[in-house]
């Protein structure tokens, strides 16, 4: 193992669960304002998943009243609270892009 490989390891987060695209996922992101810390919970649509490792990055939707709103985060972040999956969904893509053009409301089936 090279040294990259070692600090890497080091870098990475052991408590991230196993989620998929299509996965319903809330996000605790811990948020400085000013001297205080707090936690704001981001729940969504997990649509992309993207590289690997330490730079891995996931891709979280939501809407908010009638906008959609997207979120790339880093799933080694130390900024990153915990990860919660909240439902598991069954998609047969990668990625889910498409879900930006639509304007309507959309459902995913649910996996075991």
């Amino acid at each position: 193992m090279n040294l990259i490989d070692k600090i890497n390891k080091k870098q990475i987060n052991p408590n991230v669960p196993d989620f998929q695209v299509g996965d319903t996922v809330r996000v605790d992101v811990k948020i400085k304002e000013g001297k205080r810390e707090r936690i704001q919970a981001f729940e969504g649509i997990v649509t992309a998943r993207k590289g690997g490792s330490v730079s891995e990055t996931f891709t979280v939707r939501k809407k908010s009243g009638s906008v959609g709103i997207n979120r790339v985060f880093p799933v080694n972040s130390p900024l990153i609270d915990k990860i919660t999956v909240v439902k598991k969904g069954k998609v047969r893509r990668a990625k889910l892009n498409f879900l930006k053009n639509l304007t309507g409301s959309f459902k995913i089936k649910e996996r075991n």
